[in-house]
């Protein structure tokens, strides 16, 4: 990835997204406290994003996302507000509401008890090139999050589509993010 991030700012390479998943890991952002790993059952991978813990892997959609974003108005603000928007747009297409939080990044779904996070963001940019990205949680095992206090949150928990009786592919998902990109970022 920061090869690719190099590319684009030194040789003016095209922007680059890549949709994956991981196996069953935790990553710790820049901001990642201590305390909020509670029971390390996976590898600890140390990024350079901005954010806290998070879980990733099998049914969680990864995107890592690698732009100029000098050529989109140097604005991290906006960059971030659209990569929200482009899951709410995806999330859309199999009719989840998925919102914002004043105060909270990524993307929550009320539920009948509280709220629950779906997807987060985690970025980090260099000389305006982004990299690292979203996770979206299609099918991922929930329990795998009880090893971290995720995005340091206590007071919420997190939740799928699956847990919200919505079953797809990931192709599907991965259809529907496309589809929502070329209306955000195109």
């Amino acid at each position: 990835m920061e090869d690719r991030v190099k590319l684009i700012r030194e040789q003016g390479a095209n922007d680059l997204v890549w949709l994956l998943e991981h196996p069953p890991l935790y990553t710790a952002g820049t901001s990642a406290n201590a305390r909020d790993l509670l029971n390390p059952a996976f590898p600890v991978y140390q990024t350079g994003r901005g954010g806290q813990y998070t879980y990733h892997g099998p049914g969680q959609r990864i995107a890592y996302v690698m732009l100029d974003l000098q050529k989109r108005g140097s604005d991290l603000r906006r960059y971030i507000c659209d990569l929200e928007q482009w899951i709410i747009e995806a999330l859309k297409e199999f009719h989840v509401k998925g919102e914002r939080r004043s105060g909270r990044v990524g993307i929550w779904i009320t539920t009948k008890n509280n709220e629950a996070k779906i997807a987060a963001v985690g970025v980090r940019v260099r000389k305006w090139v982004t990299y690292h990205g979203v996770s979206i949680n299609v099918n991922p095992d929930l329990s795998h999050y009880n090893g971290i206090v995720p995005c340091g949150i206590k007071d919420y928990g997190v939740t799928s589509l699956q847990a919200l009786g919505v079953k797809i592919q990931m192709a599907a998902l991965d259809e529907a993010l496309q589809q929502s990109w070329n209306r955000i970022f195109a």
